[in-house]
Parts: structure tokens; C-alpha cells; sequence
């Protein structure tokens, strides 16, 4: 299923969820610079775009651009690998948690530095072959997130692919944005089916192991092993969950 699918299936309550984290959202603005025109790849319900500059969408499920706020930059429909554009139309082009679905990422990063002078992408490190023990909802309960990344390019791939360095973008304890490490400290929170909904993770390891991952999580979380097993976390202010941004 392409990430345009997966969304135009799972996609309807994205916006009861996924809202902007301003503290993330102040890193993607920063690394734009002092780009006035920016190009928004995979643009969703266009929670990061940044305010102030001239910005232009691109979104190819119809659920998530039906879900963009009046006001919102102008969507169109299309896809990292084609981008309709001339070389070097926009000053900036950005992607925020959607690398993952392209169909070929390395030639949906390729085609972004081709139409901007900066490209900004949000994504996640899965290089370390130990990236399932970061988070203890994969370690503990969700091995097949595994099977995800299977052949997904390295972080390192997608970097080089462009001339990017890396930074990491720890979680903040409290982040607005529901994406999938986003509760960390919170694991009531994935409890919730709302929560689930917006994350394409547990749509892709099907019902059987998100039915699993759930018993097991309330039953640890009301037996109190949850929280013997991961009491380093209280006092946490942010985590390193391999979240990065490629910076050209």
C-alpha cells in the first residue's frame, strides 16, 4: 500500500492527534533560513508549515489535503519522485514524517535538492541495529516495527544521497505532535485508539499485533511493571528516540 493509500484509509481523525510541537516546528523553521519561497513535500495537513513565508503544498492523499485548515498554503497533488517544478524554483523545500512512505526515497530527496537551494527533512535514524532498544514501546511490545524498515535506506543514504549533515530532534516529554515516539512518558496515552489512529505505524503491523501490544501494555501498566521497567524515564525532560533532520 503507498503512503497515499495508507493515509486516504487511515487518515480521518489525523487532525484529533497530529498538531503542530512548537518546539520541534521552531527547529524545522530555523534550519529554512531565510528562505522566502519553500516547497512542502508530502505536506499532509500542513501542521509545520511555517508562517510568514510563501508556501506550496504537495500532498498526494485526498483524505489529508480534505483535512487542511482555511488559510493553508495552496496542495497540489503529486509525489516526491516527480515533482512538477523547474530547477531551483524554491528557496527551501521541506519534509516532515513522510520520507517513510515514499516509494522511492533516495529519488524523492534527489528531486527536492533539484527544485530548492535548502532542502529540511524531518525523519527518524533506523541505521543502529539496536534502534528497536531506543524506545521501550518497540523493545517491549512491538518487535514487528521491524519489519518496517526492512530495506528502508539508512539515515546515512538519505544524507549522502543530498550532501546533508545530520542533527538529532529529541522528544520533549510533552509533545503536542502524537506521532509515534511522541508519549514516551505518557504509555496510557497509546492505550487510546484516537492516538493509534494517527500513527500509520499500527495500521501496518496489522490488528493481530496491535491487539497484543495493547493487552500487554495495560496489563504491565496496571500490574506496575511498566513503570519499574523504565523508571529512568520520569525525570526526563526530552528523549533520544533517533529522530534527525538532513540539512543541506
Amino acid at each position: 500500500m503507498s503512503g497515499a493509500q495508507l493515509y486516504d484509509t487511515i487518515g480521518a481523525t489525523y487532525t484529533v492527534t497530529r498538531r503542530t510541537e512548537p518546539r520541534i516546528a521552531a527547529r524545522i523553521w530555523a534550519a529554512l533560513g531565510d528562505a522566502r519561497t519553500v516547497l512542502n513535500v508530502g505536506a499532509g495537513t500542513g501542521s509545520y508549515e511555517p508562517p510568514g513565508r510563501h508556501v506550496l503544498a504537495v500532498e498526494p492523499s485526498a483524505l489529508m489535503r480534505s483535512q487542511r485548515p482555511p488559510g493553508a498554503a495552496p496542495c497540489l497533488v503529486g509525489s516526491a519522485e516527480s515533482l512538477p517544478f523547474d530547477d531551483l524554483s524554491f528557496d527551501a523545500a521541506m519534509a516532515v514524517s513522510s520520507v517513510h512512505h515514499w516509494r522511492d526515497p533516495i529519488a524523492g530527496l534527489r528531486e527536492m535538492r533539484r527544485v530548492a537551494r535548502r532542502v529540511v527533512v524531518f525523519t527518524h535514524d533506523t541505521d543502529d541495529a539496536a534502534w528497536l532498544h531506543r524506545f521501550w514501546l518497540t523493545r517491549d511490545y512491538l518487535p514487528e516495527a521491524a519489519d518496517l524498515v526492512a530495506g528502508r535506506p539508512a539515515v546515512t543514504e538519505l544524507a549522502d544521497a543530498i550532501g546533508a549533515r545530520t542533527e538529532p530532534v529529541p522528544v520533549p516529554w510533552d509533545c503536542a505532535d502524537g506521532f509515534f515516539e511522541a508519549h514516551w512518558r505518557r504509555p496510557e496515552a497509546y492505550l487510546d485508539e484516537n492516538v493509534r489512529r494517527g500513527v500509520s505505524v499500527w495500521a501496518r503491523i496489522g490488528p493481530d499485533a496491535e491487539r497484543r501490544a495493547v493487552r500487554d501494555l495495560r496489563d504491565d501498566l496496571a500490574s506496575g511493571r511498566w513503570a519499574e521497567r523504565n523508571r529512568e524515564l520520569a525525570d526526563l525532560d526530552a528523549a533520544e528516540l533517533g529522530l534527525r533532520l538532513l540539512i543541506t
